[in-house]
């Protein structure tokens, strides 16, 4: 007969991570945490050009504080656009604010364009 007390079953434990340095922490939605190796671009040394991709929203995954410090700018199809949310140059894409509008949380809603995008950092020789 089988026993369907639950204080009498087994407990299940998860095993350490083999190499906690090599793994960083992050706040997923919903308030869940995910472990995520470390192999993004944020862990990698300080360059002229900006990353593939940025966003400015801190609960984003491609948020990096250090580079937002540079003053990155972004032209978007041979304008200068002041207003990026998020940007990715190897899918061409920008995320900008959609007038005043608000989600239910009070984030602004974004609207993603497609085209050319060329990120630089701010008072830097042009090339």
């Amino acid at each position: 007969m089988q026993d369907n007390n639950p204080a009498n079953r087994p407990r299940l434990r998860r095993a350490p991570p083999a190499d906690p340095a090599a793994r960083t922490l992050e706040k997923g939605r919903a308030g869940m945490i995910n472990v995520r190796p470390d192999r993004s671009p944020r862990s990698q040394t300080m360059t002229d050009t900006p990353p593939d991709r940025l966003s400015v929203n801190p609960r984003s995954p491609h948020y990096d504080a250090e580079v937002l410090t540079r003053d990155v700018g972004i032209r978007f199809n041979g304008v200068e656009k002041t207003n990026v949310e998020e940007y990715c140059v190897s899918e061409g894409w920008i995320r900008v604010e959609a007038g005043k509008s608000k989600d239910r949380f009070g984030n602004p809603l974004t609207i993603k364009l497609s085209g050319k995008v060329e990120p630089y950092f701010r008072g830097q020789p042009e090339s």
